[in-house]
């Protein structure tokens, strides 16, 4: 990902389901509960870990038994210390209390809470990049200390690597056409990361790595789910019963699911959200852009899919009063600058989801060269029976403009395609009157047209238009 490129923008619940969905986890409550339990007995070692002899009281307060059971405990007790949910008062000692954010999770608001789950969240991805335990004992070398050239393991490529995975599952979830609250399947996940985007059939040592990126992703989310991050579906230990082989990646659909599932919930689209924005990246959230101006909301969206943009739209709308929202949008959508055609492409979208009562502001605009094309559509779809019919001129202007609208939101569609075709079939001379049209966009609207279209003498028509409007410009 670039952060020079806004990711697709995301809707997210709001603070206070997201603060419930927080304090829900089995992570963060256990660590309250540990935090509330803690009293002048409690005894920590010199980083703050609750000494060996604690641990067994402290799972029992949890309600934890088995062989994993200190371990969580542990786990628990490290993010209260990390959080603040416990201070440490005398390291000597080894004595600690209440910490001044405990308070928070009773009395605090939603977004005090939330800010606690972000550390906790920042330990356990911590965690999360660390290698196995039984990777760290063969590792341990004489005198007690890892020798970590063994582990073959970089923890800031690690750190890299889990944020690129998180990362792309980010942009999985809020992309169109990805699959939205749906799970990702760990080997497409681990594939974002290791194949090529140009590869075609990957070789066997790239399907390896991905075999291996798995088994990592695997022992992650594991880690990952308890704070609330992801809904995880492992892989299926059944795939792994050679202890001495790793599973290799699926070959089809079928089986795909047994492979591993994983999807972000929405307090881990709220928490990537949040360490993408920490690490300047630009993160649109639904709803960002309800408080500011029509010329914001036009160019921000200009750079939406669809679907956001109009949600985003319709958020805007809902604050304002019909005709005045109308009058501002079309405002806005003015210019002569290479963006303006896909502004008023916006503009027209976000007045189709405005009633009628924005009439007159429509009706304000019908003799001006650059809206009153789009303004006799939105009239006429509206049943007024008393619209100006328009100019050839203004109809050659609008068809340009929207030609190079959909040139900037979509490329070279096949949507625009049926378009350029349509007009060229319907309109018999349009080329020879279309490099006429006083718009900035003439030429390039004609080059793509007859890049466009299939019939090679249509084709030379639009490109022969296209320097004539080209030597019109004086470009």
């Amino acid at each position: 990902m670039s952060d020079s490129s806004p990711l697709p923008p995301v809707r997210l619940h709001s603070e206070a389901e997201l603060a419930r969905d927080a304090l829900a986890t089995p992570l963060l409550s256990r660590a309250v509960r540990l935090a509330r339990w803690a009293g002048p007995d409690t005894r920590v070692g010199a980083g703050g870990e609750l000494v060996e002899e604690q641990l067994p009281a402290a799972a029992a307060e949890l309600g934890l038994d088995g062989g994993d059971a200190a371990a969580y405990a542990s786990e628990a007790w490290r993010v209260a210390v990390d959080t603040g949910l416990v201070e440490v008062v005398d390291e000597e000692e080894g004595t600690v209390t209440a910490g001044a954010d405990l308070g928070l999770v009773l009395s605090g608001a939603p977004q005090d809470v939330l800010g606690l789950w972000l550390g906790a969240l920042e330990t356990v991805l911590a965690d999360a990049s660390v290698p196995d335990l039984d990777d760290l004992v063969e590792a341990m070398g004489e005198g007690g200390e890892i020798d970590f050239s063994e582990l073959d393991w970089d923890p800031e490529a690690e750190a890299e690597f889990l944020d690129g995975v998180l990362g792309n599952l980010y942009l999985l979830t809020s992309s169109e056409d990805g699959p939205g609250d749906g799970p990702v399947p760990l080997p497409a996940l681990a594939a974002s990361m290791i194949v090529p985007d140009d590869m075609g059939e990957p070789t066997n040592d790239v399907l390896e790595q991905v075999s291996d990126a798995m088994m990592r992703l695997d022992d992650q989310f594991r880690l990952l789910e308890p704070i609330g991050l992801v809904d995880f579906q492992p892989v299926d230990e059944a795939l792994m019963a050679d202890a001495d082989e790793e599973p290799a990646a699926p070959v089809d659909d079928t089986d795909v699911s047994r492979y591993g599932m994983v999807r972000l919930t929405p307090l881990g689209v709220y928490g990537i959200r949040a360490r993408l924005l920490e690490a300047g990246f630009a993160a649109p959230a639904v709803g960002d852009l309800a408080d500011k101006g029509a010329d914001v909301l036009l160019d921000s969206t200009s750079a939406f899919p669809p679907a956001a943009a109009q949600a985003e739209t319709e958020q805007w709308l809902d604050r304002r009063e019909p005709l005045a929202a109308a009058r501002e949008l079309l405002a806005a959508a003015k210019g002569s600058d290479a963006g303006a055609p896909l502004r008023r492409l916006r503009c027209q979208q976000a007045l189709s989801l405005v009633g009628t009562e924005a009439s007159p502001a429509l009706r304000e605009v019908l003799d001006d060269a650059e809206l009153g094309g789009l303004a006799r559509v939105w009239l006429t779809e509206r049943g007024a029976s008393d619209v100006p019919p328009p100019s050839e001129g203004m109809v050659f202007w609008l068809t340009v403009d929207t030609i190079a609208a959909q040139l900037a939101a979509e490329g070279n569609s096949v949507e625009l395609q049926a378009l350029v075709e349509g007009l060229a079939a319907q309109h018999g001379g349009f080329f020879a009157a279309a490099w006429r049209v006083d718009h900035p966009a003439t030429p390039d609207v004609l080059e793509a047209m007859g890049r466009l279209h299939p019939d090679k003498k249509v084709a030379k028509e639009a490109r022969k238009a296209a320097f004539k409007a080209r030597s019109q410009q004086g470009g």
